[in-house]
């Protein structure tokens, strides 16, 4: 069992992977920063990974690869990763708005980070999964809907 919300952060240029991680460290608490500069490794990490959710800082080009490439091959283990991620680009031109927008990805920086930037829209992912975690401890009858509906999900496949 995961022992937290954690923090995944993917950007191929070793000093914004740095500096992108830190910035996250000095005000997350609820999990762990995880960096990586290599897709690859970042995608067999995921895969491996017990847990299915998690919080993605990603940059759109990975020497190579593009970020929605990454989202696409984790998005059958992670469901919710377009709505879990903040994307980070040098220059968000229509084209990766658009595409954003088409991924229902609603968190989009461009670099230099902002670092107050980074926190709200980090922060804005991760209150989802607290008030989602909240309101299962102080309301049985969500928290029993709640596990109906998980059973009947897994019935169903």
């Amino acid at each position: 069992m995961c022992g937290g919300l954690d923090v995944i952060v993917i950007d191929d240029e070793p000093e914004v992977c740095e500096i992108i991680t830190e910035t996250i460290k000095r005000f997350y608490t609820w999990g762990k920063v995880i960096p990586f500069t290599n897709a690859d490794n970042a995608i067999r990490f995921c895969i491996e990974r017990e847990s299915s959710i998690a919080i993605f800082v990603v940059d759109i080009f990975l020497d190579g690869k593009s970020g929605f490439y990454f989202l696409d091959v984790l998005s059958e283990k992670f469901t919710s990763i377009y709505e879990d991620t903040v994307l980070i680009t040098g220059n968000a031109n229509d084209d990766i708005v658009d595409m954003c927008v088409a991924s229902d990805v609603n968190h989009l920086l461009e670099k230099p980070v902002r670092p107050h930037a980074l926190q709200l829209a980090v922060r804005s992912i991760a209150t989802r999964y607290i008030r989602f975690a909240k309101k299962l401890l102080e309301d049985p009858d969500f928290a029993e809907s709640v596990s109906r509906f998980q059973e009947d999900r897994l019935g169903n496949q």
